[in-house]
C-alpha cells in the first residue's frame, strides 16, 4: 500500500510543469528539485560537453549549473521559459569555465543577414542507405562545428542541437536578436565553406 502511494506521488511529480516544480522546490520540496534535475541533466550536460569538448569538465560544469540553479530558484520569473533560463545559467557557467582555463572566446563582428538558411531538411522514412549517409553527414557536421570560433559554435549548438528559437537564444546569450541572426548566418556560411573545402556537399 505504502509503495503504491509512493509511486502515485512520483507520477504526480512527473506530471507537474516546470514552473510548478520551481514553486515546490522554493517551498522546500526536495522531490520537486530532483525532478527538475532529472528532466534537464542530460540535455544540459550534452550542451556543456559540446561547448567545452571535454567530458570531465562538462560533468563538473553541469554540476555547478545545478548548484547555481538551486541557489537561484527564487530569482526565476515565470515571464521567461524555464528551460531558456536554465540554458542561460549553463551558457554562463561554460563561458566562465573557458575564461578560467584561457580558452579563446574570440569576439565576432556581426554582418547584415536574415539568418534564415537551414543546415539540412529531414525527410520521413529514410532508407538504410540514407540512414548511413545521414549518420556520416552528422559526424562531419559535428567535426565542422568544432572548428568554429566559440562565439559561433555556441549559437549553432543552441539552434540546431537544442532547437531553441532565435528569441530564446538571445535570452540565453544576452545578445541582441539581430546579432544572433547575423552570427548564425555567418556561422552557417563558415560551415559551408569548410565543407566545400573538404569536398563535401549536403545529402
Amino acid at each position: 500500500m505504502f509503495m503504491g502511494f509512493q509511486l502515485a506521488l512520483a507520477s504526480v511529480v512527473k506530471d507537474l510543469t516546470d514552473i510548478e516544480l520551481v514553486v515546490g522546490a522554493i517551498e522546500g520540496r526536495e522531490d520537486r528539485f530532483e525532478e527538475l534535475v532529472r528532466r534537464y541533466q542530460r540535455p544540459i550536460t550534452a550542451y556543456v560537453l559540446r561547448m567545452l569538448g571535454d567530458y570531465d569538465s562538462a560533468l563538473d560544469v553541469s554540476q555547478e549549473v545545478f548548484i547555481k540553479l538551486y541557489n537561484s530558484l527564487d530569482k526565476y520569473s515565470s515571464d521567461y521559459k524555464f528551460s531558456t533560463w536554465l540554458y542561460r545559467i549553463a551558457h554562463n557557467a561554460a563561458i566562465d569555465h573557458m575564461r578560467r582555463n584561457s580558452v579563446n572566446l574570440q569576439s565576432i563582428e556581426t554582418e547584415n543577414a536574415d539568418g534564415t538558411y537551414q543546415l539540412q531538411i529531414e525527410s520521413p522514412l529514410p532508407s538504410p542507405e540514407q540512414d548511413r549517409e545521414r549518420s556520416e553527414w552528422r559526424t562531419e557536421i559535428e567535426s565542422v562545428v568544432k572548428c568554429l570560433p566559440a562565439a559561433y559554435r555556441d549559437l549553432i549548438l543552441l539552434r540546431h542541437s537544442h532547437d531553441l528559437s532565435y528569441d530564446e537564444i538571445a535570452e540565453v546569450t544576452g545578445l541582441p536578436l539581430g546579432t544572433v541572426k547575423n552570427r548564425l548566418f555567418r556561422a552557417r556560411e563558415m560551415m559551408r565553406e569548410i565543407l566545400t573545402d573538404r569536398g563535401i556537399t549536403a545529402p
